[in-house]
């Protein structure tokens, strides 16, 4: 079942398909914290990345999202990107996830807070 799972769906991760063009044609150039691994063709002019575990182009740095987009020519691996001291380290997007932020008086908060600033009206 699991190879016609990833015959047929690229949200699961490499599709045979890929996984060939990758062995045929990819060198590995780097990998990232979270475990996604980079290639590009011989040639350089082709990148793409192989995600470990969902799919889900917010997982992945800004380092290297620049160097797939040919922003950078060298890899985060060859030269790290110079960060500002007011830059938060990558996180991925959670929206969606119970994780995803609520905010102060949102339902989805798991305790909600009893409210300050509002008092409600009442008939004399």
């Amino acid at each position: 079942m699991n190879m016609l799972v990833r015959a047929v769906t690229w949200w699961n991760g490499q599709t045979l398909g890929t996984q060939w063009f990758t062995r045929k044609n990819g060198v590995k150039v780097g990998e990232d914290d979270q475990g996604n691994v980079f290639y590009e063709t011989r040639d350089a002019k082709r990148r793409w990345v192989i995600f470990n575990g969902d799919v889900e182009a917010s997982r992945i740095s800004a380092d290297w999202h620049g160097w797939l987009h040919q922003t950078y020519d060298e890899p985060p691996t060859k030269q790290e990107l110079k960060h500002k001291s007011w830059e938060k380290p990558h996180q991925e997007n959670l929206t969606g996830t119970p994780m995803a932020y609520a905010p102060p008086g949102s339902i989805r908060r798991p305790v909600p807070e009893k409210r300050t600033d509002y008092e409600a009206w009442t008939p004399e």
